[in-house]
Formats: structure tokens, sequence, C-alpha cells
């Protein structure tokens, strides 16, 4: 059946286009057929270090030229590829991880080849972004992706000072040897928000430490090994933005449950029925007895 699926896919590539194909992340396993596809018929590949991109080629038997498209060199590289595509080739765009333009190049490169009247097509896949929100119990449907943290303390501090109020969770990257100080400084500003500290996702040593700022900088400093690889940190918003974003079916299920139960009991089995915040049930049916 794969196979089908496969060979469709491949009958959909159009020449004179360039596919913005993202790549698995860790694991090898988590690419797509599609991105395949693409990857099989392209007459160019632009990869950020082609000896990463190299070693998933060959993992899947796949032969491409490859090319080094970077950011230091991506205006420049521009060119080559809107000529190769003028000549009716089949173009690809990966990073060394992941999609590629989110805290890696590739972003000119799509503004180039859409300004020169080529086709800019995207192949959905891995991103360590979404696949830390999809596990970190975030409840509110918007977000803010940060990107990396500033490296210089004083703009760090001014990053955390902003994200004090707001009613969104904060996504964020992080390099292994400034992480401590980032959570350190972190918890200083936040030490009672709820943060998720996604490690080496889909990889051999994947892990997820969840608490306050100040629990997960206590366990990194705990395990020296916390300090290594690839990073997501999920910033939940404050509580009391969480009140807010109660819908219709939590405060269903808390007033069935607050009209047999004591307030607090009812707030603990409704936030786990419903997955909201127990705090702001509590409140919202403290306040409806009021009323």
């Amino acid at each position: 059946m794969w196979q089908k699926i496969l060979d469709k896919a491949a009958a959909q590539i159009e020449p004179q286009t360039l596919y913005v194909v993202a790549t698995p992340i860790g694991n090898l396993a988590d690419i797509t057929l599609r991105a395949l596809a693409v990857l099989q018929r392209a007459d160019l590949v632009c990869a950020e270090d082609t000896r990463v991109s190299q070693q998933l080629l060959s993992a899947y038997g796949i032969r491409a030229k490859l090319v080094s498209v970077r950011e230091h060199n991506e205006r420049q590289m521009t060119e080559t590829i809107t000529a190769a595509l003028a000549a009716g080739q089949v173009v690809a765009q990966i990073s060394d991880a992941g999609t590629p333009a989110v805290c890696d190049p590739g972003a000119r490169l799509s503004t180039g080849v859409r300004a020169a009247g080529f086709k800019v097509v995207p192949v959905a896949g891995a991103s360590a972004v979404m696949a830390a929100l999809s596990v970190a119990g975030v409840t509110q449907s918007d977000f803010y992706f940060a990107g990396f943290l500033p490296p210089k303390a004083g703009e760090r501090a001014q990053w955390f000072e902003r994200w004090r109020e707001v009613p969104y969770a904060v996504a964020m990257f992080e390099t292994p040897h400034r992480i401590e100080a980032a959570l350190a400084q972190m918890a200083e500003i936040l030490p009672n928000r709820h943060l998720v500290l996604a490690r080496e996702i889909s990889k051999t040593f994947e892990t997820f430490i969840s608490g306050s700022v100040a629990d997960v900088l206590a366990a990194v400093r705990a395990d020296a090994n916390q300090t290594r690889g690839e990073m997501v940190l999920v910033l939940h918003p404050p509580e009391a933005a969480a009140a807010n974003e109660l819908n219709d079916q939590a405060r269903h299920i808390m007033s069935l449950l607050a009209a047999e139960l004591p307030p607090k009991k009812a707030a603990a089995l409704a936030a786990d029925i419903s997955g909201a915040n127990k705090k702001a049930l509590y409140e919202w049916a403290v306040a409806q007895k009021r009323e």
C-alpha cells in the first residue's frame, strides 16, 4: 500500500519548483513518504551541512547532488538555484534536522526563488517546536515561538520580564552550554511558572522534565546529562491568564460536579476530566456561587 502512495507523491512533483522539505529531528523513521519522493526526484538538494544530509540520503539509498546553502552564502546561492529552476530542474531544500527556515537557513532562498517567478512548495514533516508543544499540556490554542534565547544575560532578562503576564505559552530553543544559566535566570524572574524541558526529541536519550521553573532547574543541576543535546523549552502562561481560557465543556463539567461535591474536590476531578486548569475551575465555581 505504501508503495502506491509513494508513487502517487512522485507523480505529483513538478519541475521548476523549489520544495522545502522537513527531515527527521532524530529518529530516521520520522520522514514522510512525500519527502522521500521529492528527495529521490530532486536534481539538486540544498543542504545546510552536506555531510549531515548525506547520512540521511544514504540511509534511504538516495543518490542526489548536494549543494551547500548556509546562512553566509544563501543570497549568492539563490542565483544558482534559480538558474537550475529556469533549466527545468526540481530542487529540494533541507536543513540538518526538522523544517528549514525555522531558526535555520532557507527563508532568503525561498524569497529569492519566489521573486524570480518560481513556485516554492512546503513538504510538511518533523518540527521540534510542535513536537514539544504536543506533549507539554498547554491548553491554550495560541502560543509564541521565540526562537533561540539571547546569549547575553541582560537581554534574556528583558525577555523573561516581558513574559510575566502574557496569556499564552512561549516555546523557545536553548543551547546545551547556556541551558543552566538560562534556567537559573528564569527561576529568579518566573520561579513558579510551569515549564517543560523537552530534550533530544525522538532520539535515543529523549527526556521531558515538567514542573515549576525552579523544579526544572533543580533536575538539570542534579543530572549533567540533562545539559546535553537539542532542547526546546515550553513556558506555560501564568495561571491567572489560564483562568480566562475555560471552555464551555470545562465549565459544564465543573457545574455538574460542584453541585454534588465541595469546590476543591470538584475542581480536581473536573481538571482531570477536561484538562482545564484546576485553580481556574475552582475560582470560576466560587464566582458562580457568589452570583
